[in-house]
Formats: C-alpha cells, sequence, structure tokens
C-alpha cells in the first residue's frame, strides 16, 4: 500500500471512487451522489489542489482516501477538518482507513500553527467510530437530525484530536 497526496492526475479516478462511496453508503456521507454527479471535473480539480486530500493506493489503484481542510479565518486557523474519508469495501479490514487517519494526522502536525482537527462521523457507523478512537479522536458532541436519508434522519458525532497533546 502506498498512500500520497492526490493531484489533478488522480481527479477521474478519485471521483470516480467518491461517486461510488455517496451511492453505495448514503448515511456515511452529506454530499450524495445526484449533487456531486453533475460537478464538472474542474470541481474536483479545485478540492485537490485547495485541500490535502490523501489517496491508498494498491497495486496501482486507489481503494481509499481522506482529506484534511484547513481553517481559513485568522480566529479559526488552529483547526482542521478531516474529511472525505472512504475505503473501498474489497479493501477493508487491512489497516487502510488506519493508515490514511494516520498520514492526514501526520500532514497536520508538520502544519502550523494546526492544533486541533476536527471530524463528523455518523454515529450508527460503528467501525468508523471505532476507527477514530482507536487512533486518539474523543467525541466532543452529538448532533441529533443532522443529515436527512431516505425520509428518516441520522445523528453525527462530532469528534476532535489535540495535536499538541499526542505524539506521532
Amino acid at each position: 500500500m502506498i498512500i500520497d497526496r492526490l493531484t489533478k492526475t488522480d481527479v477521474e479516478e478519485y471521483r470516480t471512487l467518491m461517486l461510488g462511496a455517496y451511492a453505495s453508503e448514503p448515511e456515511t456521507f452529506t454530499s450524495t451522489a445526484e449533487e456531486r454527479a453533475p460537478l464538472a471535473l474542474e470541481w474536483w480539480k479545485s478540492r485537490v489542489e485547495r485541500d490535502i486530500v490523501l489517496g491508498a493506493y494498491v497495486s496501482d489503484r486507489l481503494v481509499g482516501v481522506a482529506g484534511l481542510r484547513r481553517g481559513d479565518r485568522e480566529r479559526t486557523a488552529h483547526k482542521a477538518t478531516l474529511f472525505g474519508m472512504f475505503v473501498a469495501p474489497q479493501s477493508r479490514r487491512c489497516g487502510i482507513g488506519r493508515a490514511l487517519v494516520e498520514a492526514v494526522l501526520d500532514r497536520a502536525r508538520r502544519s502550523p500553527p494546526l492544533r486541533v482537527v476536527q471530524l463528523t462521523v455518523t454515529k450508527s457507523n460503528r467501525s468508523a467510530v471505532g476507527l477514530y478512537e482507536a487512533c486518539g479522536f474523543s467525541c466532543f458532541g452529538s448532533e441529533p437530525y443532522a443529515v436527512r436519508v431516505d425520509g428518516g434522519f441520522v445523528t453525527k458525532l462530532h469528534m476532535w484530536y489535540d495535536l499538541a497533546n499526542r505524539a506521532a
């Protein structure tokens, strides 16, 4: 497995992976495939150029991704958000998810003045919650009715990681 930052040359593969993720796991993501499919490749390209989007490759195939978006305001420049975490079903339970989260945290540690990485995760997604907890994230709240999915609602947990108080 190789983890590397995505570039504009990876955009089509990234788009394909994420559209599949949105369609197959609607409770996991706030975005939908229907919302994102019509977006031009330029939108996806701007995402990998603006944010840090890491990809996990197995046999030269993109099988997982996770992003890090820095705060852009003076008073919140110490915070970043881990977003768009996904590992293809056939590649799960091999340590790829943990490797992606750890790589995102490593990038954040090397990006002063970052101090905190936050994320949201669907409360019922026990494997994802367990992964984030195993990587050192702590829950600081929950948001009932956070996302409407198929006529119902899902609760999102808000989690955080203090970069200064955790060793690499």
